[in-house]
């Protein structure tokens, strides 16, 4: 449901003030960073292979975490890359949403965190009821100040997409981390309220894609779980980033309504990809992961430019 009216404005301000010259990457498990910070691996040789994804690991909150990381074939260290940071649902794994995205086909740095296990015995991220109780924002903060270290990323191009739980985390990443991070895409989002308040410091580009048919997560919400229905998660952050109340809706394709929330503070912009009788899936038109079962769109290129057009402002 639409929240409260926008709080971010003092809190970027103050953040601007904070930040007119980027601070340098912070000691691992420092503390959540929102706000850009300046880049140190340009130069150097990367401590992973180029085309092929690689299993590394990063401490955070006291934990070892674990995420698998892909450089594109032809990578050079003195060209600043964007970077694409990919959530997989619940009792997934990096390798699943590595195969269900196909982020590792672009010209960026693709980034597969792997959840920890939570309170059913399955991975999980933070923002769920069943997750475990460990901070994946911190965790999230620290994994991008060490990628930050070893590679040539392009600081104001940092982006989260995410499915299912993971497009949840992505929603509280949208929340917690938007200083830092440029823009978002949760797929088939499962939206809890236990991601907590959501008082975002700037205003947070989102594309959001979700199935009609979907089960898993209802299009119309659960209250039993606390869950919102699409449209009001949609008009809740519509009201954050201070847009126009009512979009404008097309159809980019046949069963899929597009709408784009227009007027939205500090250029900006919410949209919505609403797929009719898709279920919970990653939209592609090829059968995947998710489903043998083709939609009539593909996610992944859609969501890859609405990030190239958003870098952080």
């Amino acid at each position: 449901m639409p929240g409260p009216l926008p709080r971010w404005a003092a809190a970027f301000a103050a953040a601007c003030a904070l930040t007119t010259a980027f601070a340098a990457p912070a000691a691992a498990s420092g503390g959540i960073v929102d706000h850009p910070v300046r880049t140190t691996g340009c130069g150097r040789a990367a401590p992973v292979p180029s085309g092929v994804t690689t299993t590394r690991h990063v401490v955070s909150g006291g934990l070892e975490r674990e995420y698998t990381v892909h450089l594109p074939a032809h990578y050079n260290p003195r060209r600043a890359y964007p970077l694409v940071l990919s959530f997989h649902g619940h009792k997934r794994t990096s390798q699943y949403q590595e195969e269900l995205s196909g982020f590792s086909a672009l010209d960026a740095i693709s980034v597969y965190p792997q959840g920890l296990i939570g309170t059913d015995g399955e991975s999980a991220w933070t923002g769920a009821p069943y997750s475990a109780a460990a901070d994946d924002v911190l965790f999230t903060s620290d994994l991008l100040n060490s990628l930050q270290r070893d590679l040539c990323v392009d600081n104001d191009r940092i982006f989260a997409a995410g499915k299912s739980n993971g497009g949840g985390f992505v929603g509280v990443l949208a929340c917690r981390l938007p200083g830092r991070i440029a823009a978002f895409a949760p797929v088939s989002g499962a939206f809890y309220p236990q991601g907590g308040a959501c008082h975002p410091s700037r205003p947070a580009p989102i594309l959001d894609f979700h199935g009609t048919a979907d089960t898993t997560i209802p299009y119309t919400g659960n209250p039993d779980k606390g869950l919102p229905s699409i449209p009001g998660w949609l008009a809740g952050w519509s009201t954050r980033d201070g847009c126009f109340p009512k979009p404008v809706s097309w159809t980019p394709v046949k069963g899929v309504v597009a709408q784009k929330w227009l007027g939205c503070d500090r250029r900006s912009t919410l949209e919505h990809y609403r797929v009719e009788g898709a279920g919970h899936v990653w939209p592609s038109t090829q059968p995947n992961n998710d489903s043998a079962t083709p939609t009539v769109i593909d996610a992944t290129p859609v969501i890859w430019r609405f990030f190239r057009t958003h870098p952080l402002r």
